[in-house]
């Protein structure tokens, strides 16, 4: 294991950081602490992650789901320009950097400038930095291994960063309820990006049902919220990305001639969905849509707001679309971060890690938290501009309505997951023999590939689920 001289001294910072000549002369920041939000309600917060990995889906050192080595894509000059040019309109914000366990330990020159400059960046800026097991290690790892994994990853960057730093949060991009109690327990870590909402039949896997903001997790399921002190778990589940309700419906992506017919389940802020499929202009719609959903009507209804982002760095290297060349993601991470703060100009980026705790601080539980959206379709792909749908979001369920608001039509019932059953993750996986799908669907589900999810009427609902609903929603019957 690669170990730094400057890690190993906990008074690292000041004149040595500022001295350091892997690190660009940004504009005089305040210090993190000074900027820090200390309450949750009342506020919006955007929590965005640069990835830093050796491969694509990258779930070990030795499972790579794609060989290709993107070693020539991960330069120092590449992780400075992004860290920059999120600061170019929002000099206090901070941010996550995740890990693979191989961009962790990689020895090559590239690699080791890169660890060096994101540990000053922790110093400097208040970054958190976290380690990120490639999106799908539930899918192709057993429970035990990735337990394993992330212990010795957190090892890596606390020698990384020095003076006994360690991360407030985990990227984990799906993580099972034992990998969550594991965090809580023996890594005393209460955070983690453990699931993509809404994610099914997407990059070969995913995990509906879950509820798209904060929640403890169950030992059940991590997509299942808590129902109490025997099935608690005490790390908050995160989401990674927030997407477009309406396109989430779609289960899978499914691409027309062009990308403007295409139907995208993960439209939303991602970079690759918004701005590589459409453009810098009409992408950022979809971008700037999709953040108005959480941060206006959202903010009303909820008291707070928040969206959460990930970006591969390798984004600014490798093409992921015919529109996009060398200076395409930093002038599109520009417009995004700058259109944000001209926007909602309280908006507060802050770590995936800072943001967890905060909530954590005022729900203890999982009793009080009670999550309502609305939204109205873009008119871009699959977000229909003549659909509304309505989100109701709770310890014991999850609730979806879809309606044609032009014509004025009934509100129809699209999903209703019922988190008071039972609920089980599937057996450990391997690598030979991965478990793609760790939805947890039962009543009704927003996907619609069963014949019991079709569409209905709430009159239609069984007594004992009229009277669920009514507990916590009382006017939603009249």
């Amino acid at each position: 294991m690669e170990r730094r001289i400057f890690c190993k001294n906990s008074l690292v910072g000041g004149a040595a950081i500022m001295a350091n000549p892997l690190i660009k002369k940004i504009s005089p920041f305040d210090m993190p602490a000074a900027n820090a939000p200390t309450t949750l309600m009342g506020n919006r917060f955007v929590t965005f992650c640069i990835m830093i990995r050796t491969s694509p889906w990258e779930v070990s050192r030795d499972v790579k789901l794609i060989k290709r080595d993107e070693g020539y894509a991960h330069t120092l000059k590449v992780v400075q320009d992004m860290r920059e040019t999120f600061a170019k309109n929002n000099p206090n914000g901070r941010l996550t950097w995740g890990f693979t366990l191989n961009a962790l330990e990689d020895k090559r020159s590239n690699y080791v400038d890169i660890r060096k400059y994101v540990a000053e960046c922790q110093h400097k800026y208040g970054d958190e930095v976290s380690y990120f097991p490639g999106y799908f290690p539930a899918m192709y790892l057993s429970r035990h291994r990735i337990n394993v994994e992330m212990t010795e990853a957190i090892q890596r960057i606390t020698d990384m960063v020095g003076g006994g730093y360690r991360p407030k949060a985990i990227m984990g991009g799906f993580l099972s309820a034992d990998n969550l109690a594991y965090l809580a327990e023996k890594e005393k870590i209460h955070v983690a990006h453990a699931v993509i909402w809404s994610q099914h039949e997407t990059d070969g896997g995913g995990a509906d049902g879950s509820p798209s903001y904060p929640f403890y997790p169950s030992k059940e399921h991590f997509c299942k919220p808590a129902q109490g002190k025997s099935d608690f778990i005490d790390c908050v589940n995160l989401d990674g990305w927030s997407v477009d309700f309406l396109c989430a419906l779609q289960s899978g992506n499914i691409y027309g001639t062009t990308p403007f017919n295409g139907a995208a389940s993960r439209r939303g802020v991602g970079p690759i969905e918004s701005y590589g499929d459409w453009g810098l202009d009409i992408g950022h719609q979809s971008v700037m849509h999709t953040q108005s959903i959480h941060f206006d009507r959202g903010f009303e209804l909820n008291g707070f707001g928040w969206i959460p982002n990930i970006w591969e760095a390798a984004l600014v290297k490798i093409p992921e679309r015919n529109n996009w060349d060398e200076t395409f993601a930093l002038r599109a991470l520009e417009k995004w971060v700058g259109a944000t703060v001209q926007k909602w100009p309280d908006v507060k980026f802050v770590t995936f890690g800072e943001y967890g705790e905060l909530w954590r601080s005022h729900f203890p539980d999982n009793e009080k938290w009670n999550y309502r959206f609305e939204e109205k379709g873009l008119g871009i792909g699959n977000s229909w501009g003549d659909e509304e749908i309505k989100w109701y979001m709770n310890k014991e369920f999850r609730l979806a309505t879809l309606r044609n608001w032009h014509k004025n039509t009934p509100a129809r019932i699209v999903d209703f997951t019922r988190y008071d059953l039972p609920a089980k993750e599937p057996a450990d996986p391997s690598p030979e023999k991965p478990v793609k799908d760790w939805s947890l669907m039962n009543r009704i589900n927003q996907k619609g590939l069963r014949l019991q999810d079709a569409p209905i009427l709430p009159s239609e609902l069984k007594n004992d689920e009229k009277q669920l609903i009514a507990k916590y929603y009382p006017d939603f019957f009249k």
